[in-house]
């Protein structure tokens, strides 16, 4: 491979070591892999010379160095890099390795753990699989120390693809020449470690003492993501990243993105002027509406401030923590104006809403003076504001402040908390969701529709028993209204009955009459006061075997026993014979935000 033009200095260290040298300021060692020279890393030296002192080694056997021991270990090619950092009087380097030459820089940051600020290990192998393994062994026994062309021409279609693309034909190139190039002998030996040196580190990785980047391509098969991820996961300081679509030269097949991640992890805790912009390719707003695809709930967490003032803002990133001792968590934004308030308070509490309470959401989201004179309150156990209405709400002593990124984390041990039967406000991608079908539109359906519900209270269904004797549970023409005697809502009122209609459990046409549908609800109910002796309140497990004269409603009502035990609903839609279940949804277009 022919040097190209650029302003580096090309060297030779006493032990005969070759290496490459260009740039100011941190140094950086970077170490080939096997067939490679120092020049393969031209790319990475163009783009890094401005702010790093960098120096490519030839490692023995390989470019213009001597060649390695009859049987090398990786302990050689580490020993010669220290002898080549005590020749240019470097104390402590960043160390960057490729495939054989990140097994290198591995052995060099253990065995001399205090001359290695960082390590990174792109494309490097660990704990080949039987198959990979094999394959690469019978490489290796192949190899006469002699030049093989036809060897050179597979070992690229491995590394580019057969055929290469079309635009990685100049890498290609580059690779090429630097296989044809190499001493056959001093690859022979090198291969033959490479081969079996993948497990070498397995027990030593954990006490690696330094910052460690494992970066491969998605498309890598022999330094696969699962290698990296592994060695990620045992280096105490380890990190893992996978470039989508790159394979094992990434480093000359995409340049630009491998020396990006190369030089941000290097800028972490480097007090560089572009420090604090290595983070730059990373879209936050995307990564904002990517998180925004989880659906959540809808909470106003609130506090009493020091002047004895009410304090609340909007949040949707709220969890449980434990169940004994009970814990909770809840987010707020370093930015946001209640965070000094809500980060020195003892006490908060978190506020469910439900599918009623958007408007509330949204004057907690925001900056209004007074947020709480649009929302009827009182003091819970702690002092702090619980709001009426709230489908759960829990009163805390705070726990403990963790701080995170831009966020601060309030975990907080439950005194208090209340909940109830009415329907929770959802939040999903910038947009309101209500569980419910909307029972505006129902009350405006064709009056044909048949509405009812199954209303339960402590495990015991509400039916109506008919002058024959058979149990149906309560429905009508249509929701409609108290006055309406026909309807849902007017049988409702006839009988005492004070029910809440919740989630949508079931829609169906009927098949006798295809423009009649039906159209029935889960839901609770109080014990009715007045002594209708129609009523009958049957425990859920007792449902199997009533007197229901409908099959349909015997096949809904067997559906939501089963679900009940399994505390899993779902919508069926459909008729009497076949049907599936869908999400039925209404949005609405406001962020969520966390203002204080």
């Amino acid at each position: 491979m022919v040097d190209a033009p650029l302003d580096w200095t090309r060297a030779t260290a006493p032990d005969g070591t070759s290496f490459i040298r260009a740039g100011s300021g941190a140094p950086v060692l970077f170490i080939h892999g096997v067939g490679m020279n120092a020049t393969i890393w031209q790319p990475q030296i163009e783009r890094m010379a401005d702010h790093w002192d960098v120096i490519a080694i030839d490692m023995l056997g390989h470019g213009r160095s001597p060649l390695p021991p009859q049987d090398p270990e990786l302990a050689d090619y580490a020993a010669q890099a220290i002898r080549l950092l005590d020749h240019l009087g470097l104390d402590k380097v960043s160390v960057i390795g490729h495939s054989m030459g990140a097994l290198v820089a591995q052995e060099l940051a253990l065995l001399a753990p205090e001359r290695i600020r960082s390590v990174v290990s792109l494309n490097a192998v660990f704990r080949r699989p039987p198959e990979l393994a094999e394959a690469v062994r019978e490489r290796a026994a192949a190899l006469t120390g002699h030049g093989d062309a036809a060897g050179v021409a597979q070992t690229i279609a491995r590394w580019f693809g057969d055929p290469v693309p079309a635009e990685l034909t100049a890498a290609a190139g580059k690779a090429a020449a630097a296989l044809s190039e190499v001493d056959p002998e001093g690859y022979a030996r090198t291969y033959r470690l490479f081969a079996r040196a993948d497990g070498d580190h397995a027990e030593r990785l954990q006490t690696l003492a330094m910052p460690a980047l494992f970066i491969t391509g998605s498309e890598d098969k022999n330094s696969s993501p699962a290698m990296s991820a592994a060695m990620a996961r045992l280096a105490p300081h380890g990190r893992c990243t996978v470039l989508a679509g790159q394979r094992h030269m990434m480093a000359v097949a995409a340049p630009d993105l491998t020396s990006r991640c190369i030089a941000e992890f290097l800028n972490e805790g480097e007090s560089l002027e572009q420090g604090a912009a290595a983070d730059a390719s990373f879209d936050s707003g995307e990564f904002r509406r990517a998180l925004g695809s989880f659906l959540t709930g809808v909470t106003i967490v609130t506090t009493i401030g020091a002047e004895g003032e009410p304090r609340g803002f909007t949040a949707n990133s709220f969890t449980s923590v434990s169940l004994d001792p009970p814990l909770v968590l809840v987010c707020i934004a370093h930015k946001a104006l209640g965070h000094p308030v809500f980060a020195t308070s003892k006490s908060f509490a978190i506020n469910i809403l439900n599918e009623t309470q958007k408007a509330a959401s949204g004057i907690f989201a925001s900056k209004a003076a007074d947020k709480f004179a649009s929302v009827d309150w009182r003091p819970g156990k702690t002092g702090s504001p619980v709001l009426d209405g709230s489908v759960a709400t829990f009163d805390c002593d705070l726990e403990r402040l963790v701080e995170a990124g831009d966020h601060s984390i309030l975990i907080g041990r439950v005194r208090d908390f209340q909940h109830n039967s009415s329907q929770p406000l959802g939040y999903c991608r910038g947009a309101y969701i209500t569980p419910g079908l909307s029972q505006e539109a129902l009350a405006a359906a064709q009056p044909g529709t048949d509405v009812g519900a199954i209303l339960e209270n402590g495990g015991r269904i509400l039916f109506l028993e008919t002058p024959d004797g058979f149990l149906e549970l309560p429905r009508g023409r249509g929701l409609g209204s108290a006055s309406d005697g026909k309807s849902l809502n007017g049988l409702l009122a006839a009988k005492a009955i004070e029910a809440q209609l919740g989630f949508l459990f079931a829609v169906w046409d009927d098949a006798g009459n295809p423009s009649r549908t039906h159209v029935y609800y889960r839901g609770t109910f109080d014990v009715p006061a007045s002594s209708d002796r129609v009523i009958r309140l049957i425990d859920i497990d007792a449902i199997d075997g009533l007197k229901i004269a409908d099959p349909a409603i015997r096949s809904m009502l067997t559906r939501y026993v089963r679900e009940c035990t399994e505390d899993a609903f779902g919508v069926y839609v459909g008729n009497e014979v076949e049907g599936e279940v869908r999400p039925l949804a209404r949005t609405a277009a406001l962020n969520i935000g966390d203002q204080g």
